[in-house]
């Protein structure tokens, strides 16, 4: 009997620290995309430049590299994520006003099908309490490639490689939602920091691949 009240003692604070991660990355995660939204407003209402525009996106990859693991079991950890969200939110800034002046439609569709594709993912997840830990190496071999090809692309000018690359990105970040939300959900992720950053980097490479897609659909 001790035994069994051992285990179900376990088993509930288990679940309750699951529950704990889980609210807290949800809430961080509403936190940073408002926050990286007003900063992409703001960079488009100065102006921002696509160089400055550049410099902030490899800040933000530096700190999610080199800072962010250094810190995500900490209080900085807080503010770290805040500085790498602000500065991509930023960043996008220059690429939104080119949409907004040439085809405004595309930039609220991408948004829209960036929106339903992460509720629709999570919530399944959530629901169905699948397992997708097994993606994990497919996922990183995925990256590696959409990385490439995308360099490759811009080094060649090659248009349907970017397109492509984008089209890839836009896979991997969509099983990256259902990996992560899997994690937590099945307590191989506990640090809801760590957990915030990978979905919001989904969201964002899902939310930049859907916006080019949509731009070359609709240019031709």
């Amino acid at each position: 009997m001790a035994e069994y009240q051992t285990t179900t003692r376990s088993t509930n604070e288990s679940l309750l620290a699951t529950h704990k991660v889980l609210r807290n990355t949800y809430m961080l995660l509403g936190l940073t995309l408002l926050f990286s939204a007003f900063t992409a407003f703001a960079s488009m209402a100065v102006g921002l430049g696509h160089g400055v525009a550049m410099i902030m996106s490899f800040a933000a990859i530096g700190i999610v590299w080199f800072v962010l693991p250094r810190t995500e079991n900490k209080p900085s950890g807080l503010v770290w994520t805040f500085v790498f969200t602000g500065l991509l939110g930023a960043g996008l800034g220059p690429m939104l006003n080119v949409y907004l002046a040439v085809m405004p439609g595309v930039v609220f569709q991408a948004l829209a099908g960036t929106a339903v594709i992460f509720f629709t993912l999570s919530a399944y997840t959530l629901i169905t309490r699948s397992d997708f830990s097994f993606m994990g190496g497919a996922l990183m071999v995925g990256i590696v490639v959409a990385f490439v090809i995308s360099i490759l692309g811009l080094v060649f000018q090659m248009p349907m490689m970017n397109l492509v690359a984008s089209g890839l990105f836009m896979l991997v970040s969509s099983g990256m939602i259902l990996f992560q939300t899997s994690q937590i959900i099945h307590g191989g992720e506990t640090n809801y920091i760590r957990a915030t950053v990978t979905l919001y980097v989904s969201i964002y490479n899902l939310f930049v691949s859907l916006l080019h897609i949509l731009g070359v659909m609709s240019d031709d």
